[in-house]
This record gives structure tokens, sequence and C-alpha cells, in this order.
């Protein structure tokens, strides 16, 4: 009984940030605007303070709203925010802006796995996998090249999707492969040819890369990718508090 209650508490605390982040999102509250106070969200929603404050502090993570002691939350702006607190692929985060999100399968081919891929994804020597290069755009503007490795029993059902299918995440949840968790590591590289020619950049052109090992429920990794954003498309920012940590990622339209 007392997990049902801890899974219901959860679930409404998501609902509330849910429907405030689409608020937020549609300028309900307008730029620099004030949430209403955390008594009358409670008295709105029908939901305790203590619930109000988890979906608070969830919008505060993803850089929607902030606060000062003994003032009401401020909205920062309607820009549209991924946390990496919660897993999205690339097509649901694109939605959550409003954008198109668009792939192309430019290549797949199966090999045998090498030592670093072996290691992320815990295979044994000799197993072969498969490795995909896709192009991902943004209502019909390239931003990033997708290299993913997948182990056999994924890459077998991704081998049978359509090469201009949008997303690989959908497809492959109905087949029973969950992408629950992953571990992210950010960095800059030089654009190969195939960068070059994919995003009309040069090659050698600084790329920022996000690096990305997925696991499933049960701790099996489920794929590795290296994606390669065009600059000013995208920016990671982070949020640290004493209670939580989140790494966001959202749209680039400054220079």
């Amino acid at each position: 009984m007392a997990l049902d209650q801890d899974r219901a508490a959860g679930s409404l605390y998501r609902k509330v940030a849910a429907d405030l982040r689409e608020a937020i999102t549609s300028g309900s509250f307008g730029d620099a605007g004030r949430l209403p106070a955390e008594g009358a969200l409670a008295e709105q929603y029908g939901v305790s303070r203590g619930t109000v404050r988890q979906a608070l502090a969830m919008l505060r993570a993803d850089g929607l709203v902030t606060s000062r002691r003994g003032t009401r939350r401020v909205v920062l702006g309607s820009a549209r925010v991924q946390s990496f607190s919660e897993l999205l692929s690339f097509t649901h985060w694109a939605r959550s802006m409003g954008e198109e999100p668009g792939g192309r399968l430019e290549s797949l081919i199966r090999r045998p796995a090498d030592a670093a891929e072996r290691e992320q994804l815990r295979l044994e020597p000799g197993t072969e996998v498969y490795v995909t290069l896709r192009l991902r755009t943004l209502s019909g503007t390239p931003v990033m090249v997708e290299r993913t490795v997948y182990p056999p029993r994924v890459g077998e059902l991704v081998a049978q999707l359509p090469p201009d299918v949008v997303s690989h995440t959908e497809p492959l949840r109905e087949h029973g492969i969950l992408f629950t968790d992953a571990d992210h590591t950010i960095d800059v590289v030089a654009a190969n040819a195939d960068d070059a020619r994919l995003l009309s950049c040069r090659r050698g052109s600084p790329l920022l890369r996000e690096k990305r090992r997925t696991t499933d429920p049960t701790g099996t990794p489920v794929e590795w990718s290296q994606d390669r954003y065009l600059p000013g498309t995208v920016a990671f920012s982070i949020h640290n508090s004493l209670a939580s940590s989140a790494l966001s990622r959202h749209a680039r339209d400054d220079d």
C-alpha cells in the first residue's frame, strides 16, 4: 500500500510539472512573470504543498523558473528545455520545442565490435554489432550527425526499419527494447569527411559531441552513440543544487 501511495505521489507532481511547463512555454505567464503562490497552486490542482514543491523543483532544474527565499517563482522564459534527468530521445526533445524532427539513414553495417565498443556494450570478443550513420534535422535543417552502435539483439531490429524512419527509439520500444538510463559525456571534436558532407560545414571545423551509453531497466547496454551537433544549433546547460543536479539540452537561436 505504501509503495502504491509513493507511486501515486510521484505521478501527481510530474503531472503538475507537465501542466505548468506547457503553460510557461505557451507564454501564459509571460517572460519574467510570476507563478501563483504554492498554496494557490495546491488548491488549483487539488494536491499538497509538498507535491507542488516537487513539481516546481523540476521546473527549476529545467531552467524554466527561479526563486529567492520569501518570493514567488519567477518565469525565466519560454525556451523549451529537455532535462537529462528525464531520458528523452532526439525526436521527443525536438517535438517538445515545436520543431519537426527528421532522420535519414546514410549507412548501416554489421561488423565485429572493436575493443571500445565491446567495453561499452559488454560484449564478448568476436561479437558483431550494427553501426548506423544518420543525419538528424530540425524542421528540415541539418543539425546533427548521429553514430550509433547497437548490440546484436537491438541491431537486428534496427536493420528492419525503413531508412527514413524519424525515430528508432519508438519502434524499438514496441519490441520491448526500453531506453531507461544513460551516461553522457560532452566534448568538442573536429568534423570529419562525413560530418562535412552531411552538415555542409568545413572538414576540421569544431562540432559539439555528446557521447552516450544507454541501458535498459536491467542495466544491460542497448546502444553506444556519438552525436555531433553544428555549433549554434544546440546548447547543454547544467543546474546544480544540494538536492539534485540536472543536465539540460536546448536549442540555440543566437550566434
